[in-house]
């Protein structure tokens, strides 16, 4: 999984690299908020971001604003890292978008903890999201009628998938899922009338 860190200090945002490469994952290092917008902005294969609070260019909280703003970067998992511990800034923090708040320095098995918490949830957002593509897809395939549709040109009805001949509305229910209510329309009530008179 591609994760930003952003975080101004060089040597810790160095050391949380490294970190996470140990782990398998691919960070994507940048040491001021401008430069961590641009690439929230066109990086498309980013899961997750680290953030420092107290950036040049652009803030932490700011950051994650950005993030909730762009549907794209909806799944996208972001921790706050920061000496900031007030509860005030940690309310803050979450209310501006970040998922997790973590305050430096941080325990190395808690980082660890919180950053497996963001893969489970990407994960499993990903899998939803295939999931709703597959039965769009699928839906789109059932609420579809396809090809010609052989009906015939005195009572209207079609000849089905079996050469069984059905009513009109029964063969689009079974097709489409579209329902019918019956009703008569005016020129056939009055030749019903006319007939019956």
């Amino acid at each position: 999984m591609r994760i930003l860190v952003a975080d101004d200090d060089r040597s810790g945002a160095a050391i949380l690299a490294a970190w996470l490469e140990r782990r398998g994952l691919d960070p994507r290092v940048v040491n001021d908020g401008a430069d961590a917008l641009r690439i929230i902005q066109s990086e498309e294969r980013l899961g997750m971001a680290i953030l420092d609070w107290e950036m040049p260019g652009v803030d932490g909280p700011a950051l994650c604003r950005a993030i909730r703003q762009r549907p794209e970067r909806a799944s996208m998992y972001v921790v706050l890292l920061t000496a900031r511990d007030a509860r005030a800034d940690i309310v803050a923090g979450l209310d501006a978008g970040a998922d997790d708040y973590l305050t430096k320095p941080f325990d190395p098995e808690e980082l660890r903890a919180r950053v497996d918490v963001g893969i489970r949830v990407v994960s499993l957002q990903d899998k939803l999201a295939e999931q709703v593509v597959e039965l769009q897809g699928a839906l789109s395939k059932v609420k579809q009628l396809s090809g010609l549709l052989p009906i015939c040109c005195y009572c209207k009805r079609i000849r089905g998938d079996q050469n069984y001949w059905q009513q009109v509305e029964m063969y689009i229910t079974e097709h489409s899922g579209a329902r019918f209510s019956h009703g008569i329309c005016p020129s056939c009530a009055d030749k019903v009338m006319a007939e019956l008179t």
